[in-house]
């Protein structure tokens, strides 16, 4: 259908409707003055937004109308923040100012649109390496005084994703790469738990469209049968709580789409072989005499007399909540017709805070002035933010390991908890105590038992760091530690020893050259960087400093043919040392990324030259999606590969819709895994089939027999997807063979 050029009434109607909807269900809007506030800002919105579109053809003002209706309804949040989600793109997208945004409303509504507000101008590539993760540092610098931008943000994804279908390919990749990669893991961080899992899964949906619908399609085939056994599971709980005294509801539910894939692809198995599909949540209402914990624990006691647990899959998250304050018991119980179910069991506050996430957080908070786990992590991200040299696209991987969502409890030797990242070394800790206890590390006790500096911490560990005060940080101490703030620690500490390192260097230059009777100039460090073949004057003092450089030769060097010199120092440019031709002419050609680009057998006679990406080596008939490098060759990645999502998130606009062309000529390298029981013959006849029946070229061949369980990987090239479920289909008829299956990220 075209668009239309103007709003007709039934345009008019849609938008009061949904203005309508959001006024008639306001939630926490009660203070004089709140509904004014509302009214005002849609007025505004709409007159400024007036007969805009979205790429879908509707009215742009139902945008912001949706984003208000998530802010409000799904994340608890006020009129303020309506208001600021009603306005949050007229500064961007209309003549509307942040100053008449101030003159309309406060300086705080309009702190909150311009931390909304994409950064605008020309892009200089030079000053920063990413205009995504400049946008998103810039948003996240409100963290410092509110959190409601970060919130609104979300929504506004939220609803992006929701009506991403009218958006073209490679728009769908970049956002959806963008989305996994940051917001969601932001979403449960900030303990927005059902908005985490709606983004996982709509990201899954564009990024791996038959995957997606795969799983969709057989958890609705068995709805019926998973619903019955949730009601039959839950019957005998049900009566016994209700006559232990308890006021609660009950739900069931299977698990989210992603979550199952993320499952499957961990634990290597078919959907049909995940057993914990079923979640049941239990939601009661606390009696005021007795504590929340021993309430959850009851519960606990009352249902286990029913179903046995498994006894490893108990969470414990009442005792100690997660650092986004979530709440909680889960556990997972043999239910009817031997399927296991897991079940968590909630107090209406602890539901509350799980939904609704950091603004239910502040909500239960009152006044009391014991410091969360979140604040903590707010403090965290206040300190990466207060770094402007940091590249963004640094900033924006350190910020999302700090996203961590497994975490580790170590004790200090008086038996204070320390939270650290899974994965978090004994240096972290070190920093995370202090960090001049950090710089001044030398070892750790862990249990009492002397380890380097760069041993991997369990929960549970108690540590007491070795320090000395001859001790300083080490360039290779980066690669110890996983948190931000260790990181900064150890990069100040570098960055501060640098600068001493020039200024003595200098120094001790500024020394010989007086001895010569020279005074430092321009001309002398043109010809001491060509002689001692460095980029640059600060790594010349640095290399004098550190003996590197020797001046013993500085005379002669000095009284060098300047004309020789400063030829040689012009017609080259010097990079770490080597010398590099400079080719300004080879610019990237243009892509047309209105359309897919084909990936054609022969890559030399193609318009523009493509590479598979050895992190994923996709095949084709393989989902895939393109990377323009800055040389210009575009890099194939499958969707789900880690690097094809960091790309997606920091570099959006290199992303490419591509489309593999027929391949019959060039052959591609897969490896498949397979288990059986062993016996003579075996592998004779699994080459047999690759070798002579299929026509298939290996090229490399591992197998292993342990107590009579055979296990084997083997590489060959293949044509297609089809041709290599070909090969699986027939190998799998063997006799003796268990099981066989792609393996999706392998080095060679």
């Amino acid at each position: 259908m075209a668009k239309k050029d103007f709003f007709d009434e039934e345009d008019s109607n849609r938008i009061q409707a949904e203005y309508n909807s959001l006024v008639n269900n306001l939630l926490r809007c009660n203070k004089p003055g709140d509904i004014e506030l509302i009214e005002k800002a849609f007025k505004i919105a709409n007159e400024a937004h007036w007969n805009m579109r979205r790429k879908s053809g509707e009215p742009y003002i139902i945008h912001p109308i949706a984003v208000a209706k998530i802010v409000n309804q799904e994340i608890g949040l006020g009129a303020r923040s309506i208001a600021t989600s009603l306005l949050h793109d007229v500064v961007e997208d209309t003549d509307y100012t942040l100053d008449d945004v101030r003159r309309d409303f406060n300086p705080r509504i309009a702190t909150l649109i311009d931390g909304l507000t994409k950064i605008s101008g020309t892009y200089n590539k030079q000053a920063s390496s990413s205009m995504q993760a400049e946008n998103f540092r810039k948003m996240l610098l409100t963290l410092s005084d509110d959190m409601r931008v970060i919130l609104i943000k979300i929504a506004d994804r939220l609803h992006n994703m929701r009506t991403l279908d009218s958006m073209a390919e490679h728009k769908k990749m970049k956002i959806a790469g963008e989305t996994i990669f940051l917001y969601a893991p932001l979403a449960q961080r900030l303990g927005l738990f059902s908005i985490k899992s709606e983004l996982e899964d709509l990201s899954f949906k564009f990024r791996q469209p038959q995957i997606y619908e795969e799983i969709a399609s057989k958890l609705k085939l068995s709805e019926k049968k998973y619903y019955a056994l949730i009601n039959k599971f839950s019957l005998p709980i049900i009566e016994k709580l209700t006559s232990a005294g308890y006021k609660f509801d009950i739900n069931g539910r299977p698990k989210s789409i992603f979550s199952i894939w993320k499952k499957m692809q961990s634990k290597n198995v078919p959907f049909e072989e995940i057993y914990d599909v079923l979640a049941v949540r239990i939601v009661f209402d606390p009696i005021p005499e007795v504590a929340e914990k021993t309430q959850c624990w009851n519960i606990y006691s009352i249902i286990t007399d029913t179903y046995l647990p498994k006894p490893d899959r108990l969470r414990d998250w009442i005792s100690r909540p997660k650092p986004n304050g979530y709440e909680a018991l889960h556990l997972t119980l043999m239910g009817p017709e031997g399927k296991w179910v897991e079940v968590q069991i909630r107090s209406r506050r602890m539901d509350e805070i799980a939904e609704r996430g950091y603004a239910a957080h502040w909500k239960y908070k009152g006044d009391t002035s014991q410091e969360t786990e979140l604040d903590k992590w707010i403090k965290k991200i206040r300190v990466m933010l207060e770094n402007p040299l940091e590249d963004p696209i640094e900033f924006l991987d350190e910020f999302k390991m700090n996203l961590f969502s497994s975490e580790i409890m170590v004790f200090t030797p008086l038996g204070t908890l320390v939270s650290l990242p899974k994965g978090a070394s004994a240096l972290d800790f070190a920093y995370e105590i202090h960090s001049e206890i950090g710089n001044r590390a030398i070892g750790a006790k862990i249990n009492y038992k002397l380890l380097p500096l760069n041993t991997t911490l369990m929960s549970g560990d108690q540590v007491e760091i070795i320090t000395s005060d001859i001790a300083k940080p080490e360039r290779e101490w980066l690669s110890y530690v996983r948190t931000a703030r260790a990181k900064e620690a150890i990069k100040d500490a570098l960055r501060t020893e640098t600068v001493n390192r020039i200024r003595k260097g200098m120094e001790i230059l500024e020394s010989k050259l007086n001895e010569l009777g020279v005074s430092p100039n321009a001309e002398i460090l043109k010809k001491l960087l060509v002689a001692y073949d460095v980029p640059n004057k600060d790594e010349l003092y640095s290399g004098i400093e550190l003996g590197i450089i020797n001046l013993d030769n500085l005379k002669k060097i000095i009284r060098k043919s300047e004309s020789k010199s400063i030829i040689k120092y012009w017609d080259l440019k010097f990079i770490g040392g080597k010398k590099e031709v400079r080719d300004s002419e080879q610019a990237p050609q243009k892509i047309d990324t209105k359309k897919p680009f084909l990936l054609r057998e022969d890559v030399r006679s193609a318009e523009q030259s493509y590479e598979i990406a050895d992190c994923c080596k996709p095949i084709p008939g393989d989902d895939v999606t393109g990377y323009r490098s800055p040389e210009g060759t575009i890099i194939i990645h499958k969707p789900t590969c880690p690097l094809a999502i960091r790309l997606s998130s920091n570099e959006g606009n290199r992303i490419v819709t591509v489309k593999w062309a027929i391949h019959k000529l060039v052959s591609f390298i897969a490896r498949i895994s397979i288990t059986g029981i062993d016996r003579i013959g075996l592998v004779n006849d699994i080459t047999n089939i690759i070798s002579y029946e299929l026509k298939v070229n290996m090229t490399n061949i591992n197998v292993s027999v342990n107590n009579g369980i055979f296990e084997g990987t083997i590489d060959l090239y293949v044509h297609h997807t089809k041709d290599l479920n070909n090969l699986i289909l027939k190998i799998s008829n063997i006799k003796g063979i268990e099981s066989i299956k792609r393996v999706e990220d392998f080095s060679e």
